[in-house]
C-alpha cells in the first residue's frame, strides 16, 4: 500500500472514530455503552495515527494522537492521555516543533499531577533538545534542563540531575553567565570526587570551572593563562594535547575569549 492508500485508510479510521464519539454522546448512546464506545474511539484514533505515521504525514498523526488524548482525559484515564500526548509530541517533532512542545508540556502537567517526576524530567529534556536543535532558543532550553534537574534531584537521581546541569553550565558559559557556570561545574566536580566511578571526570569539571573563573577575573588569570596557554612553550603543549585529544568547540571558544580579554587588557595599558 502506497502513502496515499495509507492516508485514505487513516482518514476512514478517523471518520469511524468521530462517528463513535457522536453516537456515544446521544441519549441512547449514553444509556447503552457510551463509555465503551469512547474507549473504542480512542483505539481507532491511535490506529489512524499509526497509519498516518506509516504514510509519513506527521502532523495528521500528531492530531490523531491528540484526539485520543483528549478522549482519555474526558474518561479520567490520565496515564493513557499522557502516553497519547507523548506520541503526539514525537510525531509533531518531525513537522511542527512548537506543537510538539505544547503536547509534551501537557503530558508533563499530567505526570507531575500524578507524582511521576522522573518521567516528567525526561520529557523536559526532550523539550530542551527541541529548543536547542529546532527552535534555537537557548534560554528556554536552559530553563527546561534546569527544571529536569530539579525533578531528578527530588527523586534522588543525582547523576541524571548533574547531566542536565552540565548542559546548563555549557550554555551559561557561552552566554557569559560565568558565575552560574562556575557554581555548577564545581558542584558536579565535588560530587564526582566522592564517587569511585566518576572521580576521573572531576578534573574536567574543575578545569572548565577554572576557565570560567579566568573569564571573570582576568587580573588573576593573566599570569596563569599566559604561562599555560599563550606562551611559546605552552602553545606547543596545547598543540600536543590537541593532537592527542581534540579540543571541543566549547573549550576552543573559552580559550579564545580568555586570550582576547588578556590581549585587550594589555593594549589598554600601553
Amino acid at each position: 500500500m502506497d502513502n496515499s492508500g495509507k492516508e485514505k485508510e487513516a482518514e476512514a479510521l478517523m471518520a469511524e472514530a468521530d462517528k463513535k464519539i457522536k453516537s456515544s454522546k446521544s441519549f441512547f448512546g449514553t444509556l447503552f455503552g457510551g463509555s465503551s464506545r469512547s474507549e473504542e474511539a480512542c483505539e481507532i484514533y491511535v490506529r489512524a495515527a499509526n497509519m498516518y505515521k506509516m504514510a509519513k504525514n506527521w502532523s495528521a498523526a500528531g492530531n490523531a494522537f491528540a484526539q485520543a488524548a483528549h478522549l482519555h482525559l474526558q474518561m479520567q484515564s490520565k496515564h493513557d492521555a499522557a502516553t497519547n500526548l507523548i506520541d503526539a509530541g514525537n510525531a509533531f517533532k518531525k513537522a511542527d516543533p512548537q506543537e510538539a512542545i505544547n503536547c509534551l508540556n501537557r503530558a508533563i502537567e499530567i505526570y507531575t499531577d500524578m507524582g511521576r517526576f522522573t518521567i516528567a524530567a525526561k520529557h523536559h529534556i526532550t523539550i530542551a533538545e527541541i529548543y536547542e536543535t529546532e527552535l534555537l532558543d537557548i534560554d528556554k532550553a536552559i530553563a527546561h534542563y534546569e527544571q529536569a534537574a530539579d525533578y531528578y534531584k527530588g527523586e534522588e537521581s543525582t547523576s541524571s540531575a548533574n547531566k542536565c546541569l552540565l548542559k546548563v553550565a555549557t550554555y551559561a558559559a557561552q552566554l557569559e553567565q560565568y558565575q552560574k557556570a562556575i557554581e555548577i561545574y564545581e558542584q558536579v566536580g565535588t560530587y564526582a570526587m566522592d564517587s569511585t566511578l566518576l572521580k576521573y571526570s572531576a578534573k574536567d569539571h574543575f578545569f572548565k570551572a577554572a576557565l570560567c573563573h579566568f573569564c571573570v577575573d582576568t587580573l588573576n588569570a593573566k599570569v596563569s593563562f599566559m604561562e599555560v596557554v599563550c606562551g611559546a612553550t605552552s602553545a606547543e603543549a596545547v598543540k600536543e594535547f590537541d593532537s592527542i585529544s581534540r579540543l571541543d568547540q566549547w573549550l576552543t571558544t573559552m580559550l579564545l575569549r580568555i586570550k582576547k580579554t588578556i590581549q585587550d587588557d594589555e593594549e589598554s595599558l600601553r
